[in-house]
């Protein structure tokens, strides 16, 4: 009988500095939930990284999520604020965290994103996507669709 091969798996990266994305948009926690709405759809990211303006460090994160929380309580996200639905001192990782170890954080405290923190301040970010990926020995994948696309695009 035949014997059968199974291909090996690619290797998975060994540290979060391999699979972090820059954390190219960032705002500030006075901006309107509005703007960050809009920055996430045009970034083509379901998280933003807060920072102080003052000093450039990271206090917070706002994602698809609390601004869904927003609009389903009835909040006007043009006058809400981040700071007031913003995740406030998230846990955080550093570039040299492995692959795994981002996992079981993301799993034990059901986070989607972790900001990744180097001597400098905020160096990048990891989704759960880029963790997953990672871990399945996969490439990253095509653009994401935000949930203000879907938002927009719904009729009216």
């Amino acid at each position: 009988m035949p014997q059968t091969m199974i291909p090996q798996s690619p290797p998975v990266p060994a540290a979060v500095a391999d699979i972090m994305q820059p954390p190219v948009t960032t705002v500030e926690r006075y901006d309107h939930v509005a703007a960050a709405a809009y920055l996430m759809k045009h970034a083509g990211t379901r998280a933003l990284m807060v920072l102080d303006a003052l000093t450039d460090r990271l206090i917070g994160i706002i994602t698809e999520a609390d601004v869904a929380h927003a609009v389903a309580d009835g909040k006007d996200v043009n006058e809400v604020r981040i700071h007031d639905v913003m995740t406030n001192r998230p846990t955080v990782i550093t570039p040299a965290t492995s692959v795994r170890d981002a996992a079981e954080v993301m799993i034990s405290s059901h986070f989607q994103h972790l900001p990744v923190i180097d001597d400098t301040g905020l160096a990048g970010v990891v989704d759960i996507d880029d963790v997953c990926r990672a871990l399945l020995g996969q490439r990253p994948g095509p653009e994401r669709r935000t949930l203000t696309d879907v938002v927009q695009s719904a009729p009216a």
